[in-house]
């Protein structure tokens, strides 16, 4: 794979070809180096997120690039019901669970209007070709008065903290991936942090498409961010 210069990010059916030929390659130790690279924070995020969503004990959730299937699992501990999908075959090859594994895109869903409970997304923001699109997507299959989460990565607010945030996520990172996987998929990851839109953008489309109460919360002193959300009844 031939990861472009941070002023060069690609779009489009470009954007995709990419992003599914990196997940691909990465899957067999993704779990590893998310663990390492995130000293297992990425648990604790999850966990709040499922929180956040507070919804009734047997709910229907999809899990939207659910990769090999770690929210998958924390939504069952939590007693819902999670349906994971992603479109990176390999991915799915990788999982290690017991929740039902979809191969499909998440801009064009299989699934009918107003049918499932909630909706969650790990760190895949950015990944997606149209996050418009993906708004719109989930506006459509989720049921009025049930609820979103989104995580992604964050911007921290303390300036000393953002520094040593920039420094660790471009720099070591990179270095991580490379030693143990994909050099070329962990050098494109901290780039792909340009496609993310400002957060009040976010929070502006997502109430757009029809979410109420939409909140952003900052975790781990704003390195993760999570959106959360009301379908409008």
């Amino acid at each position: 794979m031939t990861v472009p210069q941070p002023n060069d990010l690609p779009h489009g059916e470009d954007k995709a070809i990419i992003v599914e030929e990196m997940f691909d390659q990465i899957a067999p130790r993704y779990n590893l180096i998310n663990r390492l690279m995130t000293f297992r924070l990425d648990v604790g995020w999850r966990r709040r997120t499922v929180r956040g969503l507070d919804l009734e004990a047997g709910s229907t959730v999809l899990d939207l690039a659910c990769g090999t299937g770690d929210f998958c699992n924390d939504l069952m501990r939590f007693g819902l019901n999670p349906v994971g999908i992603d479109f990176s075959a390999g991915m799915l090859a990788a999982a290690a669970t017991d929740a039902p594994l979809v191969r499909a895109d998440a801009l064009q869903l299989p699934v009918p209007d107003s049918h499932v409970d909630g909706i969650t997304c790990g760190f895949a923001l950015r990944n997606f070709t149209d996050l418009t699109d993906f708004f719109h997507e989930i506006a459509r299959v989720v049921k009025p008065g049930g609820r979103i989460g989104l995580l992604d990565v964050g911007q921290p607010s303390n300036p000393l903290l953002r520094w040593g945030y920039s420094a660790y996520f471009g720099t070591i990172v990179p270095k991580i991936g490379a030693l143990l996987s994909d050099p070329n998929a962990y050098a494109y990851l901290p780039k792909s942090v340009d496609y993310l839109p400002s957060t009040e953008e976010l929070l502006d489309e997502l109430r757009t498409v029809g979410f109420t109460d939409v909140t952003r919360v900052p975790l781990t002193g704003g390195i993760t961010q999570l959106f959360l959300g009301t379908q409008a009844a």
